[in-house]
């Protein structure tokens, strides 16, 4: 099965990207490598004061379909995926939440439940005061690709 089959399969639809909000670019290729920026929901809040863990978990899988739709776009086949390497998750949460493990699961989850075990990866998930836009996770990811 192809991952635009397992897309299908999952009900996921990629979203139409946008430019992002800054002086940056959402990817830069080097050598095998595809860097994502960070990139995070339509939502303003803390996790754990204004969103559950099972709605950040939700936000981030958001993230996870984004990060989908952007790899695409880089390099117009899916397949030329050879493995998720690393994600960084970001919690905007309050000083008393620990659960930001749980929450980046709903990323994690997505990228193997499309890429199989080529979506399994390394990966940090930490908490911050604050981040930008108020939103409450962001996740920026590198990946390996193969040749053209």
């Amino acid at each position: 099965m192809t991952i635009e089959e397992r897309l299908k399969e999952l009900n996921i639809e990629l979203p139409s990207l946008s430019a992002p909000p800054g002086n940056f670019v959402a990817y830069v290729q080097t050598g095998n490598l595809l860097y994502l920026a960070g990139a995070g929901p339509k939502a303003n809040g803390k996790v754990g004061v204004e969103f559950s863990v099972e709605e950040a978990q939700g936000f981030a899988r958001e993230i996870a379909i984004q990060h989908i739709a952007v790899i695409k776009s880089a390099l117009g086949d899916l397949e030329r995926v050879a493995r998720i390497v690393k994600a960084l998750g970001m919690i905007n949460a309050g000083p008393e939440f620990e659960k930001h493990p749980a929450v980046m699961n709903g990323y994690s989850d997505c990228m193997v439940e499309v890429f199989g075990d080529k979506g399994l990866h390394a990966r940090s998930a930490i908490g911050m005061a604050s981040l930008p836009f108020g939103i409450p996770v962001e996740v920026e990811a590198i990946i390996e690709i193969t040749a053209d």
